[in-house]
Formats: structure tokens, C-alpha cells, sequence
């Protein structure tokens, strides 16, 4: 069985599928969800969970949270005398989840679906799926968690044309993703987002508004251990605005107690910078998806975050109408795990669905760009396969040369969106030899192939001789043979084809040059704009615009030719 699982900064989960439908597996305490907190005592015991959260209340070094933000990068995370990555940290999480699951279950489980935040970029999910290593589990996909949220509302399920967003703040992440469900096809749009925004912010306003109303105490000045108090007691008295307008915040410090009473209008107020940076996301996938607010069709909050009264009186204002909350957010993304990880076992009583997904980060390569004749700037960046381009996609850019007698051209794999090389992440390099000519008169085309495992294929073609050297970034940390890499990247190579080469475009455009080399006065005029819209639908490598436009041409010129 595979199992569906939710890592989160706050709160982690398991779910499984049954024949009535995803289901949640309790923890050993018989809760749902399981604290994202690890503990470590002398003995060097692990503790993971409620355990872990209350030691973490006595004993604050040897307890880690909030680790999720960091993973791949590298940070250590120390626990008394040891110190642990946070990909490490995340396998003891896993680890107890899969006990668990397996205590519940009774049976082994070697499998799951792991969600991370959709805007994690390769080297994070890469971390995503070591952690799931480490705690004994075949990683069978790393799942984006709006895809999975979406899935969970069934979504994919509904008639009609539909779009829709989520919405997802969760403890110290937020996401936003845009998504467009045609017929049985779920296609995430675009997404975009924040992996150091969440919960947690919201619930440091409160502890700076305790700070400000008491300021003979500061977190320099105080030790760990009352700090973690006064966090506890921040976050319950975020919580305390789900029951009621106003909120109580009291903390213990030494033998004296100190009250906060805020005002919801108040916290909300002080929770105006936080707002601001979510606009910024939302505003962006909209843009990059192309499409309007008024075009939503529904707007889905996941996260634990989003129950918050603020959260939710925000968004209901921004996209002007009432968000879906039917599925407890906490738990969406479990369950739409389980089900992804019940369709990969193809089980009956799922509905055939096709997900698509988007490339999170733009991936580019390094180049010398002319501005005027003779001047020329060093490490610009060059994107090939631009941020939230649907996945596995496969885009080509031909680089020339520079310099008199260049006999290499050398490509830096980048993925990022600032404009200078430097300022993005670097995959990896490749150098190919040329030979040797006038500035500009050799050229190379570098073909970026990208998979839904985050696998990247770069392709080097040297344009005079036909030499070509290939290279694979990111199958490193997957538990594929190079052997399955180059069979996937086989099954991959109809994407390498231009989509005005693929007969029946490349059939529809030659009827088109022909019927306007037939045609005079207004007539051809409209053949012309038509073949147009269409070479520009072929050139944006977009299968769903690609087959919209293809319909739209192939009705006109039926049209046409029984007028």
C-alpha cells in the first residue's frame, strides 16, 4: 500500500485509501496530526511530536522546529551535543509517521506520496526525498501540495470547464496556485508563493505586541525556556479568535503572571505587513497563468493558517466571495496524497484523471549579451524553460560565440528568475569544443528537457558538426539507474520536436499557405491573421492553447472551404 503524507512546518500527517475514500491514520496518541518538533535527550533518545513539544517546553536546546524551511540548504539544527540538517530532522518525522501507519494498518509500508510546498525548488524536494529515504520509504512521488489539495476536493471530478485557486498557508510556507480542470485533464496554471511565510509569522505579531506592551523584557534578556512560553502563549491566543473577537495572551515569567487582552481589529491591524506580502504571490500566478481574478471559479483554502479569522476575512476580500472550506484545511493535502498514491496503484474506484504540473523556477543558462555593436555584458542570465511552463516540457535556444577563435562554448545550468547568472542556483556546467571561426559565425543548441521528478536533461549540439554531448541534473538522488533515466528521456523525445513539425500542425499550416495563395482581397486577409493566431499557439509550446487553437484553425478552414 502507499501510504499519502503531508510534511509540514507545523503539523504532519499520513492518510490511506479505502474504497470509501481517503482516510487519515492516527498517531500513536490517537491524534491526526503530529507535531513537526523533534526532541533528543542524553541518552541520545529521539523523540518526535506531542512528546517532543513538551519537552521542548523544559529542555529548549535539544529540541528543533520549524525545519522545513531550511531544508536543502544545509543549516544544522543542534540538539544538545549533536547536530542534525533538516533533512535529517524530516526522517524522524517520517519515520514516526510510518510506524504509525504501520501499528494502524498492520502491515509494512515501504511507500508513499510526500507533498512539499509547490514553490520548493529542485534542490528542496531532492531533500524532500532523502528525508523519506532515510526514514525506509520508497519515495513513489514527490507531489506539489496544491495538486494534492486539489485532488482532495475532487476537483477533477467536477463538470464543466473550471478554474480555480488554492490558497495555502500553512506553518511556515504559503502557496498560491492556479489550476484549470478541462474534461478528465487537472492542470496546475501557475503557482507561486513564499517558503518563509507562514503561521508562525502570524503568530510572532502577537508575541511583538506582548514585547511592546511589556518592555522591561526583550528575547535578548530572557532565556530559551521562557521564550518557548511565551510562543506557546502567543499561538493559543491566535487560536483564541476562531471563538471569539477578543483574545487573551498569559505568560508566566518568574513568579509574576502578565496579560495581554487584544481586540481582533487590532491583531488584524498589526497583521497589515504580513497581508501585503501575500498579495504579492497571488497577484504573480494570476499574471503568469494569464488569467483574471473574475475568471476564478473557486477559491480553496489548505493549510492550518487559514483558519484564522484574519486569514479568512482577507481572502474572502480579495477575491471578493466566500473561500471553499468543506475539507478540514489541516488534513487536505494528506488525503489528496493517499488518493494520487491510490491512483499510481490504479485502484478501481479511482476516476481516471491526467495531472500536469509546472516547472516552479525558470531554468537558463549563462551567457555574454550585445546591447550595442561592440559592447557587450558578461553573466546575463538566459531562460529556456521559463517559470510555470507545464512539465515535462522540452524548449531549445540557440547560443553563438563571441570571440574570434572561440573553440568552446561553456553551459552554466541555472535555475532562478534574476536577470544576472550570479544572483541564481547553479545545477551544474558543461563545456563542448567548437571549432574554430569569426565571432558569431559558430553556435551550439542547448535543449533543456524537464521531467515531473525534477529530473533535468540538457542536451549540447554543436550546429556545423553535428557533435552532442548530453548531461542529466538532478537524477542523483533518485532511486532510478541511469539506464531508466535514459529510457524516460527516450519516452520524452516526441517534446524535443518542435509543434509546428508534428504532421498534423505542420498539415494544417501548409492547407492554410495554401488556401491564401488561392485566395484575393479580404479573404486572404483573413487567412492571414488566422494562420497567425495559430504559429503563435504552435510557439508557445502550451499543449492545451496548442490544441484549442488547433480546433478554432481547422473549423475556420473547413469554413472556408465550403463557403
Amino acid at each position: 500500500m502507499i501510504i499519502g503524507i503531508d510534511l509540514g512546518t507545523t503539523n504532519s500527517l499520513a492518510a490511506y485509501f479505502t474504497e470509501e475514500g481517503p482516510k487519515i491514520i492516527p498517531n500513536r496518541l490517537g491524534r491526526r496530526l503530529t507535531p513537526s518538533v523533534v526532541s533528543m535527550d542524553e541518552e541520545e533518545q529521539i523523540y518526535v511530536g506531542d512528546l517532543a513539544v513538551e519537552r521542548g517546553l523544559l529542555y529548549p536546546g535539544s529540541t528543533a522546529s520549524v525545519f522545513k524551511r531550511d531544508m536543502g540548504s544545509g543549516r544544522k539544527f543542534q540538539l544538545l551535543h549533536k547536530s542534525f540538517t533538516a533533512e535529517e530532522l524530516s526522517s524522524f518525522v517520517l519515520r514516526s509517521l510510518k510506524e504509525d501507519a504501520e501499528t494502524f494498518l498492520g502491515e509494512p509500508v515501504t511507500e508513499a506520496v510526500i507533498s512539499v510546498p509547490a514553490y520548493f525548488n529542485d534542490e528542496r524536494r531532492r531533500a524532500t526525498k532523502r528525508a523519506g529515504e532515510l526514514a525506509g520509504l520508497t519515495v513513489e512521488r514527490i507531489i506539489s501540495e496544491p495538486t494534492a489539495a486539489a485532488i482532495a476536493y475532487g476537483l477533477y471530478q467536477s463538470q464543466g470547464h473550471m478554474r480555480f485557486l488554492v490558497f495555502d498557508l500553512g506553518g511556515g510556507t504559503f502557496d498560491v496556485s492556479v489550476l484549470e480542470r478541462i474534461d478528465s485533464i487537472l492542470e496546475v496554471r501557475a503557482v507561486a508563493g513564499d517558503n518563509f511565510l507562514g503561521g508562525e509569522d502570524f503568530t510572532m505579531v502577537l508575541e511583538e505586541m506582548f514585547f511592546e506592551k511589556y518592555p522591561q523584557f526583550s528575547r535578548l534578556t530572557l532565556d530559551s525556556k521562557t521564550l518557548r512560553h511565551i510562543h506557546k502563549q502567543a499561538d493559543l491566543c491566535k487560536i483564541g479568535f476562531s471563538a471569539d473577537k477578543q483574545s487573551v495572551m498569559e505568560c508566566k515569567i518568574g513568579e509574576e503572571m502578565y496579560a495581554l487582552t487584544v481586540e481582533l481589529s487590532e491583531y488584524e491591524k498589526a497583521c497589515e505587513e504580513l497581508l501585503d506580502k501575500i498579495r504579492q504571490p497571488v497577484r504573480r500566478s494570476l499574471s503568469d497563468a494569464h488569467i483574471r481574478l473574475s475568471d476564478i471559479d473557486k477559491v480553496v483554502l489548505v493549510g492550518g493558517a487559514t483558519k484564522s479569522p484574519v486569514i479568512r476575512r482577507f481572502v474572502s476580500k480579495l477575491f471578493r466571495a466566500i473561500p471553499d472550506t468543506n475539507i478540514n484545511p489541516d488534513e487536505a493535502v494528506a488525503l489528496g496524497a493517499a488518493i494520487q498514491g491510490a491512483m499510481k496503484e490504479r485502484r478501481e474506484a479511482i476516476k481516471e484523471v491526467i495531472l500536469t504540473d509546472v516547472c516552479p523556477f525558470t531554468l537558463g543558462t549563462e551567457v555574454v549579451r550585445e546591447w550595442e555593436r561592440g559592447i557587450y555584458e558578461n553573466g546575463v542570465f538566459c531562460p529556456i524553460i521559463e517559470r510555470n511552463t507545464i512539465i515535462p516540457a522540452s524548449r531549445t535556444e540557440r547560443l553563438y560565440t563571441v570571440h574570434d577563435g572561440q573553440t568552446k562554448i561553456r553551459v552554466n545550468v541555472l535555475q532562478g528568475e534574476s536577470r544576472f547568472a550570479k544572483n541564481n542556483l547553479s545545477l551544474g556546467e558543461m563545456s563542448i569544443e567548437i571549432p574554430k571561426a569569426p565571432a558569431g559565425e559558430e553556435s551550439v543548441d542547448v535543449t533543456y528537457t524537464y521531467d515531473i521528478n525534477s529530473i533535468l536533461e540538457v542536451e549540447v549540439k554543436v550546429v556545423s558538426t553535428g557533435k552532442l554531448l548530453k548531461q542529466v541534473f538532478g537524477g542523483k538522488d533518485l532511486d532510478i539507474t541511469p539506464e531508466e533515466i535514459a529510457e524516460r528521456f527516450n519516452t520524452l523525445s516526441y517534446l524535443k520536436i518542435h509543434p509546428r513539425d508534428r504532421e498534423e500542425n505542420k498539415y494544417l499550416l501548409l492547407l492554410g499557405e495554401r488556401m491564401y495563395e488561392e485566395s484575393i482581397g479580404d479573404k486572404r486577409y483573413l487567412i492571414q491573421e488566422e494562420l497567425h493566431k495559430f504559429e503563435q499557439a504552435l510557439n508557445s509550446y502550451e499543449s492545451a492553447e496548442i490544441e484549442r487553437a488547433k480546433e478554432a484553425f481547422r473549423d475556420f478552414l473547413k469554413e472556408l472551404e465550403e463557403f
